[in-house]
């Protein structure tokens, strides 16, 4: 008796010794992939799929100095462009346009908008193009960044399937997350070095739209200009 009550209480420390380690590991593992990912921005901006983005990046080898997220660039009318995530390369600088959706998606690069389907085709929703979306984007850092070249990466968060996708244009990358990292090998390593008018300029107006980001007035603006462009408030029943 006394023999068997020594073994389960050794049964039960040795469970108990098991959840411990596991949950330190995980503590440990939380508190490491906080402070990297302080190394490019905050743990409360952009949404959780961007930050384990940025996240998804670091442990791969791409320098802090290079990831820029949650941007807000001043175009030359005043109004702002928000960015998710841009990473200057060797080769250019690559623009992140970041989604969550589920179920299947439907769309044609040349279309304003995609369509989203759900419970096997029961449900559909209509949502914004994301290439010309990025597309604006791009456009609006070419205006500001010079003659580099540019690559647009639309990345899918989610359970969606791609189901039929057309017309994507050159220069432009849809991708599920888990296959991000071999989109960007494919452009570093396919493309030539860029020739930058001045590296230090490119990064100074980088850091300035990251900076602009934590101005609560710009952002209000931002979205202000994005009500007035949807023209929300002039609508009547």
């Amino acid at each position: 008796m006394i023999l068997r009550i020594m073994s389960d209480l050794e049964l039960i420390l040795i469970v108990f010794g098991i959840f411990v380690i596991t949950c330190s590991l995980f503590i440990y593992s939380k508190i490491r992939d906080f402070k990297l990912l302080r190394t490019v921005t905050k743990s409360n901006r952009g949404t959780p799929s961007e930050r384990n983005l940025v996240l998804k990046l670091l442990k791969n080898g791409i320098p802090a100095e290079t990831i820029f997220h949650d941007l807000y660039l001043q175009k030359h009318n005043g109004t702002f462009s928000q960015i998710d995530l841009v990473v200057a390369t060797k080769v250019g600088i690559i623009v992140f346009e970041v989604k969550d959706y589920s179920g299947w998606i439907f769309g044609n690069g040349n279309y304003s908008h995609w369509t989203q389907v759900l419970a096997y085709g029961k449900q559909k929703y209509r949502f914004y193009n994301p290439i010309k979306q990025n597309n604006s984007k791009v456009q609006a850092l070419r205006k500001r960044i010079g003659n580099v070249p540019f690559y647009s990466v639309v990345v899918f968060y989610g359970d969606c399937v791609l189901k039929e996708i057309d017309f994507v244009p050159a220069g432009t990358f849809l991708v599920k997350s888990n296959r991000v990292l071999e989109v960007m090998r494919m452009i570093i390593n396919n493309n030539e070095s860029a020739q930058y008018a001045s590296k230090n300029e490119v990064v100074r107006i980088l850091k300035e739209a990251v900076t602009n980001g934590e101005n609560k007035e710009i952002q209000n603006r931002h979205i202000d200009n994005i009500n007035d462009m949807l023209g929300k408030d002039r609508i009547f029943e």
